[in-house]
């Protein structure tokens, strides 16, 4: 079986299109992680649970979703995100993208 190649990285903006909200990525699984319980109960469209899922720090809130990437999109609006966990996860934003503070292994 092969692994799924995720669209968006990790720092980039995204646009969800169902909810209209814009987030920043913060972290991608490879396939649904969540429990079968989650799914149903969050997961109203059903997508695939084989094809990428981000975790995504929502603009102008204090969460973060998780979302799969069937409902994304690239955000056009080239903006910095409002979210309290930018700058833990972030050293900065350049290029419509945010870089990570930490590296990654």
């Amino acid at each position: 079986m092969t692994t799924p190649i995720a669209s968006f990285n990790i720092g980039q903006i995204i646009h969800h299109r169902n909810f209209n909200y814009r987030g920043v990525i913060v972290d991608v699984d490879p396939s649904f992680q969540g429990s079968d319980e989650w799914y149903e109960e969050n997961a109203n469209t059903h997508p695939p649970k084989d094809a990428p899922w981000y975790h995504v720090l929502v603009d102008d809130e204090s969460v973060v979703t998780y979302v799969a990437e069937r409902n994304l999109e690239v955000d056009d609006e080239n903006a910095p995100i409002e979210h309290p966990m930018v700058k833990d996860m972030f050293s900065g934003y350049s290029a419509g993208k945010y870089n990570l503070n930490v590296t990654i292994n």
